[in-house]
């Protein structure tokens, strides 16, 4: 069973789900917002499973999907 986030952990995990959603807003993904998502991922010195999967579900699945675009 997986173990409850701390409150610091669901503040992290808030932020970055409203860094994404500002990064994908006009449906392109550019290489300096990704680079923006990474840093806020690594910004307490550790990626956990919960911010990973909250990337797949709000940038990969929507890329394979083809509803948002990446910039090269």
């Amino acid at each position: 069973m997986a173990e409850e986030l701390s409150a610091e952990e669901q503040q992290e995990l808030e932020t970055l789900r409203q860094t994404i959603e500002q990064a994908i807003a006009d449906g392109v993904l550019t290489q300096a917002e990704r680079d923006a998502i990474t840093a806020t991922m690594r910004a307490d010195g550790k990626v956990t499973f919960e911010e990973l999967a909250l990337v797949r579900q709000l940038v990969n699945d929507k890329v394979a999907a083809g509803e948002l675009k990446t910039e090269n």
